[in-house]
């Protein structure tokens, strides 16, 4: 069995229940964690619908929580559910802003001791086109 992740009239995603179920339990950790909804709508008989203009602002708030986190388990933690959220929000051709992060990024390699400290944002991004090709139906 599976669930659709839908916008309008068009499916976004086709995960597996079990798939599902792990994401929208992360998701609702990041929505109290941000301070907003995801926009992503209850699922109802296995479908659900996404609020593009709800889930643009959690995107975004999630990437910058994501940019700012300092604590490598954390960071790690949420690692795959932030490139699943930027994966969704390509597949729905919704912009991001990574400014922001690009910007944290330019201050972490400012104040960190790790000379890769810089290639986060790109490797986030890299990760989050593999996910959308893998998501896409």
């Amino acid at each position: 069995m599976s669930q659709y992740y839908d916008l309008g009239d068009r499916t976004l995603w086709n995960p597996s229940n079990g798939a599902s179920w792990l994401f929208m339990s992360q998701v609702t950790v990041y929505q109290a964690e941000v301070g907003l909804p995801s926009g992503i709508g209850p699922m109802d008989a296995d479908e659900c619908q996404i609020d593009p203009v709800a889930f643009a602002a959690f995107v975004d708030a999630l990437l910058a929580w994501h940019s700012e986190t300092r604590h490598a388990v954390m960071a790690t933690m949420s690692e795959g559910v932030v490139a699943t959220v930027l994966a969704l929000a390509e597949i729905a051709n919704i912009e991001v802003s990574w400014q922001g992060a690009k910007r944290a990024e330019s201050h972490y390699l400012k104040t960190a001791s790790d000379p890769y400290a810089k290639e986060w944002t790109g490797a986030l991004e890299q990760k989050s086109r593999e996910l959308a090709r893998h998501m896409a139906p």
